[in-house]
């Protein structure tokens, strides 16, 4: 696997080693910086050098140089091992942190003075962990610590930047806490960026409403004013009942204080369903996660009535849904909070969250969950759709790249991950764009991709709609009512070789005519992948029907789509799909997606990319075709 930061940018994180002191063991080399203070916060004090600091290093995990090729071998069509998925015994095995790396970080903090009784392991060996002080972690870091205060009323502790030895650096990912801002702050200035929780109200990836509608429209002709399920099953050919229910799975992940109403979902299966009515999905809470009803609005339920309303009909009563309900209602959840509970290797104690950024388990607070975090605990599903994201300048590149394995990782256990591609076309959430420093505004002129969707271990799906005056029998256009379709070019991820006659082709079919400041155009992950409807979604929210958009509806779209897939596979003896972006790029499957070449994706001033024949950066490879793909996979 080759590397995927890019230092490519003035206005990403450093993380490029730059030789600065003599130490006794070897040159320092800075490991990450921060290139601004975020919005909303003021550094106010030195902190004191008498106050603990608990530091934790992120071990380097071993083979992951490999990671990418294991995943192809198992994912790309002409593999004989195509399928073969792995166990999490394996890649535990596989990717565990090195002796070399325990030991090399282990001796260079004894060698500085600190006692190895204050040294911890974790059981795993992901991390180590250092009973410190504020004097010697500034010492062992090269770095000053300062107290920083938020408009909200919260502190927390951070320096600017941290260096390493050298021969330390290549055996660490990064080191908490240092450069990483606290992701739960609620509140944000005016015309500034601050990030909201997940699932959070004005967290800006959730869907968006145009408002109730009295009358529903329920024919095939009328698709261009509502959709319906009748439309969508019209559009991607979805005329399948599944047979192996019992033994295939489909997981709808949600975040609380987001959640579904249980007389929503009666409402939407008494007009569009059968069989459904009084029906709930399979709860999975995570780390407190609840269904909250006592404070009914669009804003809380919105998200999660669209999912389960349409993933639930699409795959019909045959198959369950299993509901991931992710954090409490005090703390909420993030994406490691879910991935913790999925893969035990990867959990608080062994090597993936970052606790400045991610809730703490157990929550003292009032009505706070008060269990033990879970950890490998929780059941994979075959596919598993998340209709949240983040902007990717949210996140520092090691944490972004640390989750991004894990979703490698995943692949190869047999897991195809979904994530919606954002409604702000080539603007982050809340329209912001980014400034040459790294920040974020309202008057920013950078495009600011967005995260997970650029990750390349994960299956982004974008929006299109029937345009006004269209019929399902015609090709769909970009979403542009309301919404616009997330789409374009990671600033941390290079991009995976399986796009990559997709990309080069868009690019010579479409020049790019912007200037090279305000995008990525050193060859980086590219995404959407592929898309689905996002405009015009009849759903039945707090006790009435409302039209609804967004990239939020399209990811689960695609999810029911290949659980049948999955199904015919699974009845057939064949093993679930697994990571798809290697095949549904490659020659096997061209055909197998209706093309979308009508439309753009407007944001940062600008009318963003353009769709066009074959693959973009608006609409991916287009709308699937459950027919062609499922005779394609079959075959597989």
């Amino acid at each position: 696997m080759r590397s995927f930061i890019l230092p490519v940018l003035s206005f990403t994180l450093g993380l490029a080693a730059t030789a600065i002191a003599d130490p006794t063991l070897s040159p320092w080399q800075l490991h990450e910086q921060r290139s601004h203070i975020p919005a909303g916060w003021t550094r106010t004090r030195k902190l004191d050098s008498s106050v603990s600091v608990p530091l934790r290093f992120a071990l380097s995990q071993s083979n992951m140089e490999n990671l990418e090729a294991l995943l192809y071998e198992v994912s790309l069509p002409a593999s004989s091992n195509y399928g073969k998925h792995w166990s999490p015994s394996q890649i535990a095995a596989k990717f565990a942190p090195s002796a070399e790396s325990i030991e090399t970080v282990r001796s260079w903090l004894i060698g500085s003075g600190v006692e190895p009784h204050r040294i911890k392991l974790s059981p795993t060996k992901g991390w180590l962990e250092v009973a410190s002080t504020v004097e010697e972690a500034e010492n062992l870091l090269l770095a000053d610590y300062h107290v920083y205060d938020h408009e909200s009323g919260t502190k927390h502790i951070a320096c600017d930047s941290y260096h390493l030895p050298e021969h330390v650096v290549p055996h660490v990912d990064f080191v908490t806490p240092t450069i990483h801002f606290d992701a739960k702050v609620p509140r944000k200035r005016e015309n500034q960026y601050t990030r909201v929780p997940i699932g959070q109200p004005g967290q800006g990836s959730t869907p968006k409403t145009s408002g109730q509608i009295g009358t529903i429209f329920d024919q095939l002709e009328d698709c261009d004013q509502q959709i319906t399920p009748i439309c969508l099953r019209a559009l991607y050919g979805l005329w399948y009942q599944p047979v192996a229910g019992k033994n295939n799975s489909y997981g709808i992940v949600e975040y609380t204080p987001q959640s579904y109403l249980q007389s929503d979902l009666d409402l939407f299966a008494k007009n569009f369903s059968t069989g459904l009515e009084g029906v709930s999905p399979t709860l999975v809470s995570i780390d407190g996660g609840v269904i909250e009803g006592s404070d009914p609005a669009f804003d809380y339920n919105g998200e999660s009535d669209l999912d389960l309303e349409y993933a639930m009909t699409l795959v019909t009563k045959g198959q369950d849904i299993t509901l991931y309900q992710v954090g409490d209602s005090v703390e909420g959840g993030s994406f490691n909070t879910f991935l913790d509970a999925l893969d035990g290797t990867y959990c608080k104690y062994d090597g993936g969250d970052d606790p400045a950024q991610d809730p703490v388990y157990p929550d003292t607070a009032s009505d706070g969950y008060t269990g033990n975090e879970e950890c490998g605990t929780v059941e994979l599903a075959n596919v598993i759709s998340t209709s949240y994201g983040y902007n990717e300048a949210d996140l520092s590149p090691a944490y972004a790249i640390r989750q991004c394995n894990e979703y490698a990782k995943l692949g190869l256990m047999g897991v195809t991950f979904l994530f919606s591609s954002g409604d702000t076309g080539v603007a982050g959430n809340g329209d912001y764009c980014l400034n040459p420093d790294g920040s974020q505004s309202a008057d920013g002129k950078i495009f600011n991709p967005g995260f997970p969707a650029s990750c390349p271990y994960v299956t982004a799906v974008g929006a299109t709609q029937v345009s006004p005056g269209q019929s399902v029998w015609e090709p769909e256009n970009a979403c542009e009512q309301v919404i616009y379709s997330g789409g374009g070019f990671s600033n941390y991820f290079s991009m995976p070789l399986y796009q990559k006659a997709a990309v080069e082709g868009y690019l010579a079919a479409e020049p790019i005519s912007y200037s090279k400041d305000i995008y990525n155009s050193t060859g980086s992950r590219a995404y959407p992948d592929l898309a689905a409807n996002g405009a015009n979604y009849v759903v039945a929210v707090d006790g009435s029907f409302s039209l609804v958009y967004g990239t939020s509806a399209a990811s689960p779209v695609v999810g029911s789509i290949l659980t049948m897939v999955n199904d015919a596979r699974i009845s057939r003896g064949k093993p679930p799909l697994g990571f798809i972006n290697p095949a549904i790029y490659s020659a096997d499957f061209v055909g197998g997606f209706k093309d979308v070449t009508n439309g753009t994706n407007p944001g940062c001033g600008t009318l963003g990319f353009n769709t066009t024949k074959g693959w973009d950066p608006v609409t991916g490879l287009g709308n699937p075709y459950f027919p062609s793909l499922l005779s394609k996979w079959l075959s597989l």
